[in-house]
């Protein structure tokens, strides 16, 4: 008997599909950061999985490459923790080389990051945040000295917050030399605590301010960022805040650039009487996006995996996020959900009945609506899903999915197909013949197009 053999690879999503089994240390470290909010738990992993997985992998590749990874998940895909992760990685592994240092000045784009870096690295090396000193090389004091000098009072005194690691410890850690005199003072005022309170709804509610008050100020003289505008919005509309102002700064987008598409969604559910101004800001966030030519179909994932939360303070699920990502793709679209037919119990069978349910090709929250709403959420028969649209008349396939898929997934027909990810699972399908891409932002439509503009 012949003993000398490669042993047979046997890759299995958690449904038990066969998975791809020969990706390489990048495409799998793509694959577990790119949707990962890190520490939070997904439907199959639990976070600490995850982010154990991605700081293994990332020893395995190459400086430079992570580099790229942990700008491309901060500045595409707006992603703020994994990044952190990468770049505590990238401090160890690029030990000596400037890399380290000119990445972390790129990456950490606001004063609050210099100090939750400092904490992730901590915690990957295993060591209380207060002990992160000896574990700090060269290259990461550089980095963290010039990313430190980036930030002007304002925002220094705005994350100037109590924690185990504060910001006046990352000052001191760092070494940063201040670039003048003004920026000296600055400094000065921070380590001895005397920087003036930043003018955000935050300090003024905790200062006993009237909320009514507070937010027709800050939105009067621009001082609301977009994010805060969103979560913010039921506040804002009990307190009897004037909904003229509400609408013109949620319409004038300020800001807006880095809000991920399913906020629109979130912000909508937590205050419904916005939903028609949020729906328009979001068409306009639409009409921005690369026009894709030809006949586009859009598979999206309405399995039970998919309804798990992307946070544990979230109310939003991957199937919101996948759901916000069809309803804005710009071009001559056809829409499909896909689960298990009519099965709702993981006991039962699927029944043969036809995986795609086509709902209207609508833009915004109607689409999102269309979509979770068009059929029950059962298994991931993602290989039927594929199969039933490879007999469909396009151009282009998409399919926004957590690849857990029950059975197998066949190539497509479509030279243009793209297998778009949005969880952290280990094992994944959509390789081959797919291009795969890993993501929940609108940065994963963008590379469609720029993608095939390149091709052209």
């Amino acid at each position: 008997m012949k003993l000398n053999t490669a042993p047979h690879a046997d890759v299995r999503t958690h449904e038990g599909a066969a998975a791809y089994p020969h990706l390489t240390d990048e495409q799998r470290l793509r694959r577990s950061v790119l949707a990962c909010l890190l520490w939070e738990d997904q439907f199959y992993e639990d976070g600490e999985t995850i982010a154990h997985r991605i700081a293994e992998t990332a020893q395995n590749v190459r400086p430079a490459v992570l580099s790229d990874l942990a700008i491309e998940a901060r500045e595409t895909h707006n992603l703020r923790h994994a990044p952190l992760l990468l770049l505590s990685v990238l401090a160890r592994v690029g030990t000596g080389s400037s890399i380290v240092a000119d990445t972390i000045a790129h990456s950490i784009q606001r004063a609050d990051e210099l100090t939750e870096l400092l904490a992730v690295h901590a915690k990957l090396n295993g060591v209380a945040p207060s002990e992160v000193k000896p574990k700090l090389s060269a290259q990461m004091k550089k980095g963290l000295a010039r990313a430190f000098a980036k930030f002007d009072a304002y925002q220094l005194a705005k994350y100037d917050r109590d924690g185990a690691v504060k910001l006046r410890d990352a000052l001191f850690l760092s070494h940063a030399r201040p670039k003048d005199e003004a920026q000296a003072e600055t400094w000065r005022k921070l380590i001895d605590g005397s920087l003036e309170s930043p003018d955000t709804w935050e300090v003024s509610l905790s200062g006993g301010a009237d909320k009514r008050e507070t937010f027709t100020r800050l939105l009067r003289d621009g001082k609301l960022g977009y994010l805060a505008l969103l979560r913010n919005l039921r506040n804002m509309t009990e307190a009897g805040v004037d909904i003229e102002l509400i609408r013109q700064a949620l319409l004038a987008r300020r800001g807006a650039r880095r809000v991920l598409p399913f906020r629109y969604v979130a912000a909508a559910r937590a205050c419904p009487q916005m939903e028609p101004t949020l729906d328009e800001a979001l068409s306009e966030a639409i009409s921005e996006m690369p026009l894709l030519g030809g006949r586009t179909v859009v598979l999206v994932d309405v399995s039970g995996s998919m309804e798990y939360r992307l946070s544990g303070r979230s109310d939003l699920t991957r199937m919101d996020a996948a759901a916000t990502l069809a309803s804005i793709i710009h071009g001559d679209v056809r829409v499909f959900s896909f689960s298990s037919g009519n099965v709702m119990d993981w006991g039962d069978r699927w029944d043969g009945k036809p995986i795609l349910v086509e709902v209207p090709p609508r833009r915004g929250m109607a689409g999102v609506d269309a979509v979770i709403g068009s059929q029950p959420h059962g298994g991931t028969m993602l290989g039927q899903a594929v199969d039933e649209a490879n007999a469909i008349a396009h151009d282009r396939l998409i399919v926004i999915t957590d690849e857990q898929a029950q059975d197998r997934v066949p190539d497509p027909v479509a030279e243009k197909a793209y297998m778009i990810n949005v969880a952290s699972y280990r094992h994944g399908v959509g390789y081959g013949r797919w291009t795969h891409i890993d993501g929940f932002s609108e940065g994963v439509l963008r590379y469609i197009h720029a993608h095939e503009s390149e091709r052209a």
